[in-house]
């Protein structure tokens, strides 16, 4: 109550009002004779009459916050005091529970970072109903919530946000090491398996030794193995000042996986940088470094990388799976004009050929599946990456080497000579690499890559304000394709809902007024989001004559943006509105991906 959003006056005196609707939901064993939470406390002697008049005063000149507030805010009374005086008020019992009162399949019934936002705590079962602590017991909008969440009565009791946090803290941290007890006891060595075995070193360190331990190396296998089974695109192990933290990022977002003991962490990283041949004395600089496994007969390379934090090193490792990377242009998520508009771009003899977006928007998998639709067999493709993440059998790869000075212009510049038909560019970085590329569009080369841009006109003036002349950019570009990826609706969970008057009305502004749309509840499969798996939603714009025309003259690119608005260029939040409306995802997901591309 105190610790997050505290219940305002109006609110309270609306909960006193309807106090036999809240009865009625909480079921009070002892209905008690109403009296104000300041006036209980100043019977108690928690409060003296002085404190009062003066939290009077400051409640005067302060609307909307209740005294309640402001007695804990002048330390005047305790919060425990405070939500105790509050609990008879209301009819309740005020609690202080233990870890031990608490039921294991009570609290399982909700996320626990969904009771740490709502500071709502299943405690117990009474037959049929549910017993829930909680900070707020005015928020009979969240009791609604529980209950329907639940799918049973529930009853209230009062105690902390700190007690419930306390709790929370302590049931999961328990959890995470009961369930690395069984993955270690569980886990088969082999089940993950390195490409290949670390080189033995003579000068063994205690660390090294612990890194190469039975126990940890059956932890480190199922970490991998977990994250792979689950979709994850990235590992993040972080060590905080008294714990561990495990997290997994799946469809662009961050998800806490595991607590494991904070002793495991030093172990960890030295059996990662073992298996990623990296110095392991090393802890004070950061270091990069590949493991390449075989989990389950399948190859699998993690990309690895250490940061010294205050705390201890964190290690990031980015999953690259060849499963992620094969996926056909027709399953990416593109509309059946724009994929036949895509094809034919790509399709073409010389010209470039853009891919836009922020780092994973998923342009790599764009270009890839682009490269894919070409005939190997008949052309000579090439690209120029940094680094080189997926192998395409049909393709000549050439790692960017900056040290040596293998840029991605010297690469190129030496690709040039290898008669290519088609060149990918991992990236656009500079003027020179950008001139030497539309150089080759314009002498009988098809040319993709990758900018950086919020859009796809954008990319028209960023070419220009790096240092190529928009003569040469309107003879050599030939489409720019703009991108994001928003997560899908789950298809196990999806139901049908009736938007409100406000979101009606949004919607209608953008042009797809609708009565009905589609959301995910959450269930197992989706890990309680409501979301599963991602597509693209896509911005192409085809250059022609007009907009050659225009380019040359050196546009502003607000300008050149309402240019193409005006002829018909269907941008990323109506092409991701468009994907709402046939219940692949929903709006919360498009206003998150397009906030600063309209």
């Amino acid at each position: 109550m105190f610790g997050r959003k505290a219940t305002s006056v109006a609110q309270e005196e609306a909960a006193l009002d309807h106090g036999d609707d809240l009865e009625q939901l909480w079921k009070p064993e002892v209905a008690t004779q109403r009296k104000s939470v300041e006036v209980l406390l100043l019977e108690r002697g928690q409060i003296t009459e002085e404190q009062l008049t003066q939290a009077r005063n400051v409640q005067a000149q302060t609307p909307g916050k209740s005294l309640a507030q402001i007695l804990l805010t002048m330390n005047a009374a305790s919060e425990p005091q405070i939500l105790a005086a509050l609990a008879e008020t209301l009819g309740l019992k005020y609690e202080t529970p233990e870890k031990g009162d608490v039921d294991k399949q009570a609290f399982e019934l909700f996320p626990a970072d969904y009771i740490r936002k709502h500071l709502v705590l299943p405690l117990r079962f009474e037959d049929r109903t549910l017993i829930v602590a909680m900070a707020d017991p005015n928020n009979v909008f969240l009791l609604d919530e529980v209950k329907r969440k639940a799918k049973r009565d529930v009853r209230v009791v009062v105690t902390t946000g700190t007690d419930i946090n306390r709790i929370v803290e302590q049931i999961t941290t328990t959890i995470s090491d009961i369930k690395v007890d069984e993955i270690i006891k569980d886990m088969a060595e082999d089940d993950v398996q390195l490409v290949k075995k670390e080189a033995d070193n003579d000068d063994v360190t205690d660390l090294e030794k612990a890194g190469s331990e039975s126990p940890i190396i059956r932890f480190v296998n199922y970490l991998i193995f977990d994250a792979i089974k689950q979709g994850a695109s990235d590992i993040h192990i972080e060590p905080k000042e008294k714990a561990l933290k495990i997290r997994y990022r799946i469809d662009g977002v961050l998800f806490e996986a595991m607590n494991p003991p904070h002793t495991m962490h030093a172990a960890v990283i030295s059996r990662l940088k073992i298996m990623a041949n990296l110095d392991i004395s090393e802890r004070r600089l950061p270091q990069d470094g590949r493991i390449r496994a075989v989990v389950h007969g399948r190859k699998v390379d993690l990309r690895m990388s250490t940061l010294p934090t205050a705390c201890g090193e964190k290690c990031v490792m980015r999953i690259l799976d060849n499963r992620s990377i094969n996926v056909a242009l027709e399953d990416l998520g593109f509309g059946e004009n724009e994929l036949t508009i895509w094809k034919n771009a790509i399709d073409q003899p010389h010209g470039i050929v853009l891919v836009t977006g922020p780092t994973g928007s998923g342009k790599t998998t764009t270009l890839y599946s682009s490269l894919r639709c070409m005939d190997g067999n008949k052309l000579n493709i090439s690209t120029v990456e940094d680094p080189i993440e997926y192998h395409l059998a049909a393709a000549n790869q050439v790692q960017v080497h900056d040290k040596i000075g293998m840029t991605f212009s010297a690469a190129l510049r030496s690709l040039l000579r290898q008669d290519p038909d088609v060149v990918m560019l991992g990236e656009i970085r500079d003027a020179e690499t950008a001139r030497i590329a539309v150089q080759a569009s314009l002498t009988g080369h098809l040319v993709l890559s990758t900018l950086h841009t919020n859009d796809a006109p954008s990319s028209i003036t960023r070419l220009i304000n790096v240092g190529v002349e928009p003569y040469l950019i309107s003879a050599a570009l030939n489409a720019v394709l703009a991108q994001r990826l928003v997560r899908k609706t789950c298809p196990h969970c999806k139901e049908e809902y009736v938007p409100s008057d406000e979101m009606k009305e949004f919607l209608t502004l953008q042009g797809f007024a609708s009565d009905k749309t589609f959301r995910g509840k959450g269930c197992d499969r989706c890990r309680k989001t409501g979301y599963s798996g991602r597509l693209g939603i896509y911005e192409l714009l085809v250059m022609d004559d007009s907009l050659r025309d225009m380019v040359t003259s050196n546009p502003d690119v607000n300008h050149l943006r309402k240019l193409c608005r005006e002829r018909g260029l269907v941008t990323l939040r109506e092409d991701g509105f468009r994907k709402v409306m046939n219940g692949l995802t929903t709006v919360d997901e498009i206003l998150r991906v397009t906030e600063s591309a309209v």
